[in-house]
């Protein structure tokens, strides 16, 4: 090694292990950038794993390419692609390694991702005393890919993660909190300054045909899953039988190199992919190059990483296949099929997102991850002990500090537009809601925009001040309303000039954030499952009971929309044929009897025919009768209302034993100002007219103070429009 002159510090020696293509486009970015700076750096640069094998392209001409001299080429790989194979490679780059890393002596190696050529880098350089910085430690997705990267995480020294979910789950597993960084995905950096290149249209040409247009063609990348090769490989048949019958332009990329990978590449060459006119088939496409052609895309298909990730940055639609990426968070943009077991499922899928677009997600970084990773390199202390420490036991409640050691909260923008009031807050991840603002809803669809971004702007400036983190905006709204689209189809008549309204468009563009819109009910579901009662219950139904009947349905953990986003209309089951007219134009449904209109309604009847006042009651002549004097003259013995609210309960509990003949939930929420009034009635119901199956059901009162804003934030906050198709 060479000496430093006398007084100047040491440069640092980074080796950089790179072991196919997909890992050097994240770790491309960073080596240039230490690469810039030979004053404080000295790198290396070791190639091993499928970037020298001519199937898969022979990927180290890319790096060779970017004027990168390899240090080592390491061929690594045992030949078989099965599950055997990858075991025989992690052992033959055990037995080489040692001498490299020998003779490169290097103060830290940067390892990547999740693969078991990473695995084996990460042994060899713990085992001989070697720092180690691993990168996007801290993910979760499917197969045994989560397994690799919590093993090389917990061999590594220091670890640069995306995401605050990855933080914390480092943190949990014991990791030490001073040595992670939240940095951010270093491939975003290039991302979100390249993507906007003018010369896209001859990449697309010449990759799909010059005949392709802009957002009218398909990328497709589907990789084998190890844990369950046979189900992956009925999987990626089935979407090339779909792809096939959509009929459009597809580039498709060979799958890696894991265990399965030969026998997909059996089944696309027993289709006749290569020589499909519809498809263009390659083993390889230079990172600056595939970036254009995710963001031109009409659609991306598979189980890339790449299409939970990157494709996120430019709105592209994606349709997930399978379990590969399960437990990895997405933007809106993917829509997942997880059991993607018929040709039909999948087509349908390409039917709903091909040609959309979809607000810029920047989950996984902002285009700073570079520069804070050099930052973090040059702090590294050589002269701290190697033996790692570990944090025993788990951190609660920890958030770790970026570069510039600011602490953040996450948060969400919430808004409530209700009859009367319209309400923003700023709610944290736990459902705290840290500032809020009302104000009278206007008349007018102009006027009530206009006030929306008022209140929004300026909760995004208070929550600079209060040190939260604006990730998006949730919008709950009375009304039919499409999610998927961010539009409101018809309004309550609670709401003036409120219908065929798109809501997401003017909100995104003037607060340059991603916004979910949703029903009120669905939103006090959400609400629920989240922050209340239904956390970690699989099925339940919230009803809300207020100046109108509402609810939300949780089946299998995901909240139900129906196939024209009528579902949990639950306000107007019908419990009556002949029963009172309803605002939805209907009779006898369960609004018309227990709403806090209908009470209100019922309230006016009888002091209008003098029997609504008794003893110990007035009421000011300036005063409207409401629901609350009808309430309040059943406590004080009035038969005629006490009547009035046991009609009213009874309706409400024959509306939820319906619902539960239906749907069977474990649980029911009752939820609004009317709902302690209900509780007992309903019980008395359940008690008398359920199946005896159904008797047992858990009735319970919700605790949320306000469910629509907590239900509006946890959209943005658990990223709830993730459709499971």
């Amino acid at each position: 090694m060479e000496r430093p002159e006398k007084g100047l510090k040491q440069r640092l020696r980074v080796c950089v292990a790179t072991c196919n293509r997909a890992d050097y486009s994240k770790l491309a970015p960073i080596m240039f950038g230490i690469k810039s700076q030979p004053e404080i750096f000295d790198l290396e640069v070791v190639v091993l794993g499928s970037h020298l094998i001519d199937d898969y392209g022979n990927t180290f001409r890319m790096i060779e390419q970017d004027e990168f001299d390899i240090g080592s080429k390491l061929h690594t790989i045992v030949r078989g692609e099965d599950e055997a194979a990858m075991v025989e490679s992690v052992g033959l780059a055990l037995v080489k390694l040692p001498d490299v890393l020998q003779r490169l002596a290097p103060d830290i190696l940067l390892v990547h991702g999740d693969r078991f050529d990473a695995l084996a880098l990460a042994t060899a350089a713990s085992l001989m005393n070697i720092r180690i910085l691993h990168l996007e430690g801290g993910e979760v997705s499917g197969t045994i890919d989560d397994s690799i990267r919590h093993a090389i995480s917990k061999l590594a020294h220091y670890h640069a993660v995306c995401t605050r979910s990855a933080e914390r789950h480092l943190i949990s597993m014991c990791e030490d909190h001073s040595h992670i960084l939240l940095a951010g995905c270093p491939s975003y950096d290039k991302l979100l300054s390249a993507h906007k290149r003018d010369d896209y249209a001859d990449i697309i040409k010449s990759w799909i045909g010059d005949e392709v247009k802009e957002q009218d063609y398909i990328v497709a990348l589907q990789h084998p899953v190890t844990t369950d090769i046979k189900n992956s490989i009925k999987i990626y048949e089935l979407m090339l039988d779909a792809i096939i019958s959509f009929n459009k332009k597809t580039l498709i990329l060979f799958p890696n190199i894991d265990a399965g990978s030969k026998e997909m590449v059996r089944v696309m060459r027993r289709k006749g992919i290569e020589q499909h006119p519809k498809f263009r088939a390659v083993k390889h496409v230079p990172f600056d190059q595939f970036i254009q052609l995710i963001a031109h895309a009409g659609c991306m298909i598979g189980n890339s990483s790449c299409g939970v990730r990157e494709a996120g940055a430019f709105g592209t639609p994606v349709i997930n296949l399978g379990t590969r990426q399960t437990g990895r968070e997405t933007g809106e943009n993917v829509l997942h099929v997880r059991d993607a077991d018929t040709h039909n499922k999948i087509y349908h899928a390409l039917e709903l997102q091909f040609g959309k677009r979809y607000p810029c997600s920047k989950i996984y970084g902002d285009g700073n991850a570079v520069q804070r990773i050099l930052k973090f390199l040059q702090a590294i202390d050589l002269s701290e002990p190697l033996q790692k420490k570990f944090c025993f036991p788990l951190v609660k409640e920890c958030i770790s500090q970026d570069i510039d050691h600011i602490l953040e909260t996450q948060s969400a923008l919430a808004v409530d537009l209700g009859g009367t009031n319209l309400r923003v807050g700023i709610v944290s991840m736990k459902g705290k809601v840290v500032k809020k603002y009302i104000q009278l809803n206007p008349k007018t669809f102009e006027e009530r925009i206009e006030l929306i971004l008022t209140m929004c702007k300026q909760a995004m400036v208070d929550a600079v001040h209060l040190n939260c983190r604006i990730l998006g905006v949730g919008v709950s709204t009375g009304g039919r309303v499409n999610p998927q689209d961010g539009v409101v189809l018809h309004s309550t008549k609670l709401i003036n000039e409120w219908s065929s309204v798109d809501i997401r468009t003017p909100l995104s563009s003037a607060l340059h954030l991603p916004v979910w819109v949703d029903n009120d009910g669905n939103c006090a579901a959400l609400a629920e499952k989240k922050f209340g009662h239904g956390k970690g219950i699989e099925n339940f139904v919230t009803i809300i009971t207020g100046t109108g009947i509402g609810g939300g349905i949780i089946q299998h953990y995901e909240l139900i929309h129906g196939s024209t986003f009528c579902a949990a209309e639950l306000g107007h089951i019908v419990v009556s044929l002949d029963g009172p007219e309803c605002m939805c134009g209907s009779h006898g449904c369960i609004e018309a009897y227990s709403s806090g209109l209908a009470l209100q309604r019922e309230a006016k009847r009888l002091h209008d025919e003098d029997l609504l006042l008794v003893e110990g009651m007035t009421v000011n002549n300036k005063e409207q009768v409401n629901a609350i004097h009808l309430i309040h003259a059943a406590r004080l013995g009035n038969s005629k209302a006490e009547s009035v609210l046991h009609t009213a309960g009874t309706a409400l509990g024959l509306g939820i034993v319906n619902i539960l003949h239906i749907i069977n939930p474990s649980l029911v929420i009752l939820s609004g100002v009317l709902a302690e009034h209900y509780e007992n009635p309903v019980r008395h119901v359940i008690s008398q007219r359920a199946l005896f199956s159904a008797q047992g059901t858990k009735i319970m009162i919700s605790e949320l103070e306000d469910p629509a804003l907590l239900g509006a934030a946890s959209m943005v906050l658990d990223y709830t429009t993730r459709r499971t198709f």
